[in-house]
């Protein structure tokens, strides 16, 4: 069990029944009904969340067009090639690893809020920026700068959902809220399809499909009038006061919609170290098998979630397919990006969260052998369909998983230095999916990518905690 669940009275329990303080926030969370104005606040987010993953999937929609246009090829004749298609995906995590890295803790500073709008808004200015460049060094520098941006949003958008609802809806928060983010993908493979092979007004297709995503930062504006700060990082950062504030204004717009008064709270008594909880506490016991597990796991999960998204297209090329019906397989494949997380609604609180991880990741590896051995088109969609439905089931079960896990007051953080994991995956998945691909064609790369789903299947069931009745204190 992980360490910031909720206790009986001990030694080692923090109890304070004090307005504003965490145990007060914490158990006034937790009486909150499953009520529309939660469910618009999840909405809200995740509409922000739709353009940062806008943004990570046309990495891999783009792909074809960046090689018509000459600025990058395939593959490379050097592992890493800084020529070649994977060398725009390493580039890409590198810059989410340093944004979850080493800026982590800027929303656990800062708050969920204030750099939930303002990452969202660097990030597209250089996106677009990179829309117009014209050199590979251009392309690729920009790239890395956007990736920085999207890897803060990501940590800060996982940590404002958990800490925005209480415990028995979040598996169905962090569903609605892939559902919405995963949009992007069927979305971006739309504009991929209908405009990369195209050059509309002497404007290459794949830059007008880079471009769309600056309405995000026209968006986001109105979305943070409408979110609160989160209450939970307020009374972890000592202040009471404003927390007590903004939770009793979302108490009364919850009353209002109710009908009627919230039940009684009930007595919250939250571990010590929860409450006092610092960043070299991740690597004494209780936290670090949980860092250890999530490492290995992230690391693994990133090269079998991003060796197929990002290259998805690449590879239907590869097997003999035009670019036109690669990027309309490509599309029908994305459908179930956002399918399978509106399915998860209805089970997401009802089953452990490791089982689905490791139920999904086994999908993954299996319909992965499928997908690089059929050579009909509807046996590959199929495939296609099932890595994808398998991938954002896992997502959002392990976004949840990874951030309900730690304290508030060093949420953001610490599930940044292991998501941060999956960046390092990610960023080598590019050049080795390339190296494979040369070297061993479609069959070798699912064939690593098994290996790695296999991994997570072995970690996650054998040491991953049980997080779904956990508090997000």
């Amino acid at each position: 069990m992980a360490a910031n669940t909720a206790t009986a009275v001990d030694a080692g329990a923090h109890v304070d029944s004090g307005r504003g303080t965490i145990e007060d926030i914490a158990a006034r969370m937790e009486r909150l009904p499953m009520c529309r104005y939660l469910w618009r606040l999840v909405v809200l987010i995740s509409l922000g969340g739709f353009f940062e993953l806008y943004d990570l999937f046309f990495t891999g929609y783009i792909a074809p067009g960046l090689t018509k246009s000459g600025l990058l090829s395939t593959t490379t004749a050097n592992f890493f090639g800084f020529q070649g298609i994977g060398a725009f995906v390493a580039v890409t995590f590198i810059g989410l690893f340093i944004g979850t890295f080493f800026l982590g803790f800027i929303p656990d500073k800062l708050g969920r809020r204030f750099v939930f709008t303002w990452a969202l808004v660097i990030y597209t200015a250089a996106t677009v920026i990179m829309a117009f460049q014209t050199t590979t060094e251009g392309l690729l520098i920009w790239r890395l700068l956007a990736g920085i941006g999207l890897g803060v949003e990501a940590i800060t958008i996982d940590a404002y959902i958990t800490e925005l609802v209480p415990r028995r809806m979040r598996g169905r928060a962090f569903a609605l809220n892939q559902t919405i983010m995963f949009l992007a993908q069927p979305s971006v493979a739309l504009m991929a399809w209908w405009l990369v092979p195209q050059s509309p007004l002497g404007f290459d297709g794949w830059r007008w499909v880079i471009c769309i995503a600056a309405f995000g930062a026209v968006i986001v504006w109105f979305i943070r009038r409408a979110v609160p700060e989160s209450p939970l990082w307020l009374s972890q950062m000592g202040r009471a006061a404003e927390a007590d504030q903004i939770l009793s204004a979302v108490e009364a717009r919850v009353e209002k919609q109710i009908g009627g008064k919230l039940a009684a709270t009930k007595p919250m008594f939250i571990p010590r170290a929860s409450t006092t909880a610092a960043l070299p506490d991740l690597w004494r016991t209780p936290y670090l098998p949980i860092v250890l597990t999530l490492i290995v796991f992230n690391i693994c999960q990133a090269f079998g979630y991003y060796g197929f998204s990002s290259w998805a297209p690449t590879l239907l090329i590869e097997k003999g397919i035009t670019i036109t019906k690669s990027l309309e397989y490509s599309f029908i494949i994305a459908f179930a990006a956002p399918l399978a997380p509106l399915i998860a609604i209805g089970y997401a609180d009802r089953v452990e969260r490791k089982w689905i991880i490791v139920t999904t990741a086994f999908v993954i590896a299996c319909a992965g052998y499928g997908f690089a051995e059929f050579v009909r088109p509807a046996a590959i969609i199929a495939c296609g369909l099932a890595i994808t439905f398998a991938n954002t089931t896992l997502s959002f079960a392990y976004h949840a998983y990874q951030t309900e896990v730690f304290p508030a007051r060093i949420r953001a953080q610490s599930a940044g230095i292991v998501y941060s994991a999956s960046r390092v995956g990610a960023m080598f998945s590019g050049f080795i999916v390339a190296f494979v691909l040369r070297n061993s064609g479609v069959s070798g790369v699912f064939a690593t990518i098994t290996m790695a789903m296999l991994i997570v299947v072995l970690v996650v069931a054998m040491f991953g905690p049980r997080t779904r009745d956990q508090i997000a204190a």
